[in-house]
């Protein structure tokens, strides 16, 4: 018997990738952080570096390769799944509003888009992510397919080349045409079409049953011939939320949608159909907080959270939750505070849902609107030196980390707010981290007080600040006060919870220590290098116990042999 530890490797590493291509679940999801790409504007699999204008609308050259080959730069600031855009075919050529670089003008779901890669790209981009340990999520969208009109007047119904449109290929896979003209109409919202007579978006007819046994035909197909993880759904609200649950059931991945409206009832609706949504009345809130900066109220965001901990299916466990995406403006293009700035990025890694980060905003990106928020990441060379931002996301990943395994029930336990007498300021507390943030910007100094009620640690126990590495101590009485310069963020841990051998803060406090710590340390203090590769981290614990004995058996027992 020649066993080696070269064959162990290799069996691990086996047994693991078919654990990662078993379907993803939402709980699965939940230890996960996200980094956002739009394919088309990250890298290209060539390595260069093309000149891209995003006010030109058009294809910068961005593929799936590209992705594949920077999968070190994604890993390192500590993200273990990534969501890609929209895969399928979309229009050719130039529109009046541009090309479809973006994926979402769709006109054959049942094939690729050729300007992303082949068949065999994508499934490698699938094998390169799970050999790693990460997940992929999907951009998908349902509502409706998108043509060019074949008449020049204005008289609707429009024509089309309805060949085109796969696998559909006829006016009665869709509904009438006609453009929303009020939101408030639900029943215009769900069959009246999105666009306009120049560039319209065909609404599928998901009542027609025909049309929903090919939609959820479809689904269950594309997730199983690339080994997809996760989904996130566009235009969500457009659809009848009946025909959500047996689509997320053929689905047999997590499922998050876009439902894009700041009220929370609204939105909660959806949550019963698919496994939850992206947050976007939590993201309104923030957004609001801190780009209005010291008249931005703090607490609206704790309202806002606590009605969806209250409304939405499974709480906001299941959330994606976000600051930044392909549809809204980056905070940088109105906010160049850059305490501010971290402020807002530190909220999606600290609060229930799961975190996504959107490319660029580690570079400082500073688009405003669709387009110019859909900038070339190979511009800033995807550097890492001297990026503070960057840093900063490698630290928020590496406490979320730490935090779920210290305390077994960080990813079921809700986030909680202890009120500040100012509506500049905020506190959280998601045991074991207590974060304080502030939209008072870098020249404001900015108080948290935790009474000795809120009972969230020991009388005299050491608190770490995991972005600075400054250290403050719990009063006598179980209260603690904490006053930030520079109005920079604070994400607070027991020493006892840091991990010794990890990327914070070493075995705890490198900075100063004080019950009443001003810390205007920088925030790149702290995290001392990349994330540690997510490999077997990637994936639960228990699991991976479980493969291991296998293999340790299978070596006892002489099943393996090389």
């Amino acid at each position: 018997m020649k066993n080696s530890w070269g064959a162990i490797a290799v069996a691990v590493s086996t047994l693991l990738f078919s654990v990662t291509v078993i379907a993803a679940s939402a709980e699965d999801w939940t230890n996960r952080s996200i980094y956002q790409v739009v394919t088309d504007r990250f890298a290209l699999g060539n390595g260069s570096s093309p000149r891209c204008a995003t006010n030109e609308r058009k294809y910068c050259g961005g593929n799936w390769q590209g992705i594949i080959s920077k999968l070190d730069y994604i890993q390192g600031m500590g993200f273990d799944a990534i969501w890609i855009s929209p895969v399928v075919e979309n229009i050719e050529g130039t529109t009046i509003g541009g090309e479809a670089y973006h994926g979402y003008w769709a006109q054959n779901i049942n094939s690729l888009n050729a300007n992303f890669g082949s068949d065999d790209d994508l499934k490698s981009l699938s094998s390169a992510l799970h050999e790693r340990g990460m997940y992929l999520m999907v951009d998908i969208v349902v509502n409706h397919l998108v043509a060019i009109p074949t008449n020049t007047s204005s008289v609707w119904p429009e024509t089309f080349d309805y060949s085109l449109l796969q696998p559909f290929g006829g006016p009665h896979s869709f509904h009438p045409q006609c453009f929303i003209s009020n939101y408030g109409n639900q029943t215009d919202v769900e069959k009246c079409w999105l666009g306009d007579a120049s560039i319209p978006l065909l609404d599928i007819d998901t009542e027609n049953n025909t049309v929903v046994d090919m939609m959820y035909s479809w689904v269950k197909n594309l997730v199983s011939n690339y080994d997809i993880d996760g989904l996130r759904v566009d235009t969500v609200k457009h659809v009848r939320q009946d025909f959500w649950p047996d689509f997320a059931s053929n689905a047999g991945v997590y499922t998050v949608g876009e439902v894009f409206t700041g009220n929370v009832s609204y939105v909660a609706s959806y949550t019963e159909g698919l496994d939850s949504v992206l947050d976007y009345p939590t993201y309104f809130a923030v957004y609001d907080a801190f780009n209005n900066g010291t008249f931005g109220n703090m607490t609206v965001i704790a309202d806002v959270v606590t009605q969806a901990q209250d409304q939405y299916n499974h709480g906001t466990f299941y959330v994606g939750s976000f600051v930044e995406n392909q549809d809204n403006p980056r905070i940088q293009s109105t906010v160049s505070d850059q305490s501010v700035v971290k402020n807002f990025i530190t909220w999606p890694f600290i609060n229930d849902g799961i975190p996504i980060l959107y490319y660029g905003q580690e570079q400082g990106y500073q688009g405003a609107n669709d387009p110019a928020n859909r900038e070339a990441l190979w511009l800033s060379g995807f550097s890492t030196e001297d990026k503070p931002l960057l840093t900063h996301v490698q630290a928020l990943n590496s406490a979320r980390k730490q935090a779920i395994s210290y305390n077994s029930s960080f990813l079921t336990t809700k986030a909680s707010f202890i009120s500040q007498s100012s509506i500049s300021t905020l506190a959280i507390s998601k045991p074991p981290l207590l974060t304080l943030l502030t939209n008072g910007g870098n020249s404001s100094n900015a108080t948290w007080i935790i009474p000795s009620t809120a009972g969230l640690y020991s009388p005299n126990e050491t608190l770490v600040d995991v972005l600075s590495c400054d250290s403050v101590m719990m009063g006598s009485d179980g209260s603690l006060t904490v006053v930030a310069t520079n109005g920079l963020p604070k994400v607070l841990m027991p020493e006892e919870a840091l991990n010794s051998s990890g990327p914070l803060c070493g075995s705890g406090s490198q900075g100063s220590s004080a019950s009443v710590g001003p810390n205007g340390s920088s925030a790149s203090a702290g995290s001392n290098g990349s994330s540690s590769p997510v490999g077997l981290k990637g994936i639960n614990g228990g699991i991976v116990i479980a493969i291991m004995s296998i293999v340790f058996t299978g070596i006892v027992s002489g099943m393996l042999i090389v």
